[in-house]
């Protein structure tokens, strides 16, 4: 038996038409996590998201990279120890990485290792590490909501006071296992929120995080559960 990483491959073909349309500098950059919050038993698992697998691509293979991840049962391990799949959680940039920017970091990066003589310096992890960093362009400012009490004690209100800061046709809502995560289009925001929806939609109770981050990929496994797009 193999993990299964892709729990639902037409909502995530449709996340991928999704997604903007790349420019020729561009990639999107994805993480393939083990968290310790959907196994509280596995204390081997030190990290709240410890990486395991990482990659770029572009929307044409993107599908198929993931797939590649699913490698037989026990291959992915943390101090030797198996992960089960119920800890593993795919998460992806919604806004593309700028590979020329990124390359231009990653030398300065290794040019300060060779400086410092870091002779444990692995290149190929630096590159990645400046490519997660190197934002392209802003499609979407997320905003991760968190639902400490469930959904039905939240889902009614949070979405009453997103309609308070911004207008609906530039919300995109994403439902995770814990929350939702808003993403807004700030091209698409309306001018009499143009202004004040950043501000107002942090202000919500319960907005965890904000900015250009990494959001679970819908349509593939987040836990025991699978992200997916949800209407106001």
């Amino acid at each position: 038996m193999n993990y299964q990483i892709i729990k639902d491959e037409k909502l995530l073909k449709d996340f991928i038409d999704w997604l903007p349309e790349l420019k020729e500098d561009e990639k999107y950059y994805l993480c393939l996590f083990a968290r310790n919050k959907y196994c509280k038993e596995l204390t081997h698992i030190k990290s709240d998201k410890a990486q395991l697998k990482r990659f770029i691509s572009d929307k044409d293979r993107m599908f198929n990279k993931i797939q590649q991840l699913e490698i037989p049962l026990g291959r992915y391990k943390q101090k030797e120890i198996e992960v089960p799949e119920r800890a593993l959680a795919l998460y992806i940039t919604p806004n593309p990485r700028n590979m020329y920017k990124a390359t231009i970091n990653t030398m300065v990066k290794l040019a300060q290792g060779i400086r410092d003589t870091n002779v444990s310096m692995n290149p190929h992890q630096e590159a990645l590490s400046e490519i997660q960093k190197a934002k392209s362009r802003t499609c979407y400012v997320d905003f991760d909501i968190d639902f400490p009490d469930g959904y039905d004690q939240h889902m009614g209100i949070v979405k009453g006071n997103i309609k308070k800061h911004v207008n609906e046709d530039a919300v995109t809502l994403l439902q995770t296992r814990g929350g939702l995560h808003c993403l807004v289009a700030p091209d698409k925001v309306s001018p009499e929120f143009k202004s004040k929806f950043y501000q107002g939609l942090k202000s919500i109770a319960d907005v965890d995080q904000t900015g250009d981050q990494l959001i679970p990929v819908p349509g593939c496994t987040q836990g025991d559960f699978i992200p997916h797009f949800i209407n106001f």
